[in-house]
């Protein structure tokens, strides 16, 4: 069992110098949050490929035991039938991520707070994903938004495929802690500008004790401060990890 705990990307200029040390060069950047951190997601595999040569250099630049989550394209989840996912999902699945090999951790599907559930076209979809690419295994987490989701036919076919129901933590989304697979992964989006850990001292203590009882019985997770005040999703990531 690891709990990993990280943030949204490493670029964002408003870290510098309130995460990143002043006059840390930008090419380090990287090198640096990987060093403080457990687990990066990456954002910008929803909106593009990356080529092979990007994957190798972060693969390098970061320490054993890192491990890189990386979002799914929209191409292959912000669609009316999912089931049509097909040739994007392959592209998406091709362009090289497994060269980050033991670095790469689950990948999320982002589904659209509008798309609602429905089980043929959802299994369908789920059908598309594999548990492998290029000899690497993959781990699949399901980040659902619509109300619809709270539904024991999706937790069902979740549990089927050991995929990890996203736990988010966010006021406007479906908030699933259901435990499906054998990690779990969770995207922490109520960060705050005005307290300096993004998330109050109680807050944290309560992330803390439920991040723990996911991990009871061997379960790797994942955790991730995302969106909220960003500024201060660095210090919600360390302040976290210092109570776990």
């Amino acid at each position: 069992m690891t709990i990993r705990v990280g943030i949204g990307g490493w670029t964002y200029e408003p870290w510098r110098g309130t995460f990143y040390p002043d006059g840390l060069p930008h090419r380090r950047e990287l090198e640096y949050a990987a060093a403080q951190l457990g687990s990066i997601e990456i954002n910008a595999t929803a909106y593009g490929r990356q080529n092979r040569e990007s994957w190798r250099k972060w693969r390098d630049a970061v320490p054993d035991g890192f491990r890189f989550s990386l979002k799914a394209s929209r191409f292959s989840t912000v669609r009316k039938v999912l089931a049509d996912s097909g040739p994007s999902i392959d592209v998406f699945l091709g362009q090289g991520f497994t060269e980050l090999g033991e670095k790469l951790g689950p990948i999320n599907w982002q589904f659209a707070d509008t798309k609602a559930f429905e089980r043929d076209d959802f299994a369908r979809f789920l059908d598309l994903i594999p548990d492998s690419q290029d000899g690497v295994p993959l781990r699949h987490a399901l980040e659902v938004r619509h109300s619809s989701f709270a539904d024991p036919a999706f937790l069902e076919l979740a549990r089927a495929r050991n995929m990890a129901v996203v736990f988010a933590d966010h006021n406007g989304f479906v908030r699933i802690e259901e435990q499906t697979a054998d990690f779990s992964y969770a995207r922490l989006q109520r960060s705050v500008d005005d307290v300096a850990t993004g998330y109050d001292d109680e807050a944290l203590d309560g992330l803390a004790q439920r991040i723990s009882r996911w991990a009871k019985g061997g379960r790797d997770v994942f955790v991730y401060f995302i969106g909220g005040a960003k500024v201060r999703n660095p210090a919600a990531a360390l302040a976290l990890m210092g109570r776990l």
